[in-house]
C-alpha cells in the first residue's frame, strides 16, 4: 500500500470488515468467519479504492491551478494495461485502482500526466515540455512505474 510492502494478516471475526496498519509493516484485514478468498479479495480492493478516494481530491485540487485546467470528474477503475486515462471533451480522468499500491509520488505523477493531457492530447514534444514544466522529476516517477507490475492476479493467503 502506497509503495510499501506489508505482510497481510487475515483475522476472522463476526464484525464487519476492518483494516489496521501495525508497526508500518503489517496490514491486518479483519473479515467475517467463513469468508471465501474471492470475498476477501473484493474487500481488499474496496479498501484500496476508499484509500485512493481520500487522497485524490486534494491532489487534483493542488494541481488544477498550477496546470491551469479543471477536472470536472474523476473515477477509479481496474485497468489491465494503463495507469490512467482521460476524456478530454468531458475533462474526466480515470485512475487505475492499482495506484493504491504505488507511492504517493507515482499517484501524483499519473494525476499530473492525465491533467496535462487536457492541454495536449498526444505524447509529443509539447506534452513532454509541459510535464517538465509542471513536474521536473516526472521521468523518474514514470521509470518507477514502468519497473513495477501493473497488477497481481493471483491471491494466496
Amino acid at each position: 500500500f502506497q509503495g510499501r510492502r506489508y505482510r497481510l494478516n487475515v483475522l476472522y471475526q463476526n464484525n464487519t470488515a476492518q483494516f489496521v496498519i501495525r508497526k508500518k509493516s503489517t496490514l491486518v484485514m479483519c473479515v467475517r468467519v467463513g469468508s471465501e478468498q474471492a470475498q476477501r479479495e473484493k474487500i481488499l480492493l474496496k479498501w484500496y479504492r476508499a484509500q485512493l478516494k481520500e487522497i485524490i481530491p486534494a491532489l487534483i485540487a493542488q494541481w488544477q491551478p498550477i496546470i491551469g485546467v479543471q477536472v470536472f470528474d474523476w473515477q477509479i477503475k481496474q485497468m489491465k494495461t494503463k495507469w490512467g486515462t482521460c476524456n478530454i471533451d468531458a475533462q474526466r480522468i480515470w485512475l487505475n485502482l492499482e495506484l493504491a499500491k504505488k507511492s504517493t509520488q507515482c499517484l501524483e505523477y499519473i494525476i499530473v500526466h492525465e491533467m496535462v493531457h487536457l492541454l495536449e492530447r498526444h505524447h509529443n514534444d509539447h506534452f513532454a515540455e509541459l510535464m517538465t514544466k509542471f513536474m521536473p522529476q516526472w521521468r523518474l516517477h514514470r521509470e518507477e512505474l514502468n519497473r513495477s507490475a501493473l497488477g497481481h492476479e493471483e491471491w494466496n493467503y
